[in-house]
């Protein structure tokens, strides 16, 4: 392979993650002006972002798996297109009902993509150390989409290209998705499929089934204060599990194919990156749930200045993650544990600035920014020390299972953290938010010890 041609399938694989992240975060700074397009409610806003993080995180594994048995280019491209025509279809949309079914085949489809393209890694870059390389720079491209999805979600529906700007923030998906698809078709590799044996149909729906009934009430559960149903379906969560156990059980004493292969978690690698990613993705959306409903609320920042102070956090992020990237294939774990100090320190200096009498606009952005520093360090890594020693023919499977995880423990995570912050809000307290501030910032510290323990133990990474 010529190495220009290399270069150019790098980009088009990584045109799925950068797609499937920035459509998440472009939506959620547009919510307001796609609320007053659609003429939706406050309900019908929380599903266009519910209804894609469902659609996704139910379908990853099943979405990695399917390249392994229909082959990766073919499950890509298919993946790839029906996001770009699902985009086309939000973006013409003219109900809320209209919009968040596109929204939910939009994160179906995202989820068949993305595992696909991290699975092409392993045969473009065979060698172990670039390989390690080129997962951080996939890492930091997730990273630098959702500060682009922040930036252009405040930006697009003020443009007045066309009526009702808004529509340009699903629109804008598809000239890339296109471009994405025909150079894909040339240029992308027919990767023999290597797994014999039928698709897990059956497993597929039960796991579907589990993370749904898992997933939707950890996130509106908290919005709607726990109702009775959230409750249920957590349980019922819990009983597909167990069926889903026992049915992948049962294939394995009949000598079929499963759906989770469990030679996967025999690799220590993995297992150890799984384990700092849960306690890393705790944090990850909790941190900015408490933060923006701090300094809204608590502090009295307006929202575009909150989006501001957002967008330097943004900064740091990708400064860091450009000038870290050429030391990870050296330095190996020590990056991130660097990453996660700096993020512990970050947040010991948001508890105390953020309990001053008068904070200056100029310290807000320091310590916001240092945080982006902190993510940008250890973030890209993440995915590197989870898949970094798996078998080629695996990668997609692997890549489904740690997407999945790092979705699951999101929704964990804003549901303990925001949990407390919001329990706390409600206690008489003559200062509410500056002490359910520092409850739920001390949790998030202590994940991230956590991760930083887990990070100084785990082997360190050889490179040749």
């Amino acid at each position: 392979m010529k190495k220009y041609r290399k270069w150019l399938v790098f980009l088009i694989v990584c045109s799925a993650i950068f797609l499937s992240v920035l459509d998440l975060f472009i939506v959620n700074v547009a919510l307001p002006s796609i609320k007053t397009g659609i003429k939706g409610t406050d309900a019908d806003m929380q599903l266009v972002i519910v209804m894609y993080i469902i659609g996704y995180a139910s379908f990853l594994i099943t979405g990695g798996r399917a390249g392994e048995y229909f082959g990766k280019k073919k499950v890509f491209l298919t993946g790839m297109l029906i996001f770009t025509i699902a985009s086309l279809s939000c973006g013409l949309a003219q109900s809320a009902v209209q919009l968040n079914v596109a929204r939910f085949i939009q994160g179906i489809s995202a989820a068949f993509m993305v595992p696909q393209g991290i699975a092409f890694i392993p045969d473009l870059f065979p060698d172990p150390t670039k390989r390690t390389k080129m997962l951080w720079v996939y890492g930091s491209i997730a990273g630098i989409a959702s500060v682009a999805g922040q930036f252009l979600g405040g930006l697009i529906p003020d443009l007045e290209i066309i009526p009702q700007g808004w529509r340009l923030v699903f629109l804008i998906n598809v000239p890339i998705g296109l471009t994405a698809v025909v150079l894909g078709l040339k240029y992308l590799k027919a990767l023999p499929v290597k797994t014999n044996g039928k698709f897990d149909f059956t497993g597929s729906i039960l796991l579907m089934l589990t993370l749904t009934t898992l997933i939707y009430p950890l996130i509106q559960g908290r919005e709607l204060n726990w109702p009775v149903w959230s409750i249920l379906l957590l349980f019922l969560s819990v009983v597909l599990l167990l069926v889903f156990i026992y049915y992948q059980r049962l294939n394995i004493r009949m000598g079929k194919s499963l759906l989770i292969s469990l030679s996967l978690f025999k690799n220590f690698d993995f297992r150890m990156g799984l384990l700092i990613s849960l306690f890393y993705y705790l944090v990850q959306d909790s941190y900015f749930l408490i933060n923006t409903v701090n300094l809204q609320n608590g502090m009295g920042v307006s929202s575009a200045c909150t989006g501001m102070y957002f967008v330097c956090q943004g900064v740091g992020y990708v400064v860091a993650s450009v000038f870290f990237t050429p030391l990870v294939a050296r330095y190996g774990k020590y990056v991130s544990l660097t990453g996660s100090l700096i993020m512990i320190l970050a947040l010991v200096f948001h508890l105390i600035i953020f309990n001053l009498n008068e904070v200056p606009q100029l310290y807000i952005i320091l310590v916001l920014f240092t945080y982006g520093v902190g993510c940008g360090t250890i973030l890209p890594s993440l995915m590197t020390i989870a898949l970094k020693s798996i078998p080629e023919k695996m990668m997609g499977a692997s890549s489904g299972i740690y997407l999945t995880l790092q979705q699951v423990s999101v929704a964990f995570g804003v549901a303990i953290v925001g949990g407390v912050f919001f329990n706390q809000l409600q206690m008489p307290l003559a200062a509410p938010y500056p002490v359910a501030y520092q409850w739920a910032t001390l949790i998030n510290i202590g994940f991230l010890v956590i991760v930083s323990v887990l990070l100084f133990f785990a082997p360190k990474t050889k490179h040749t």
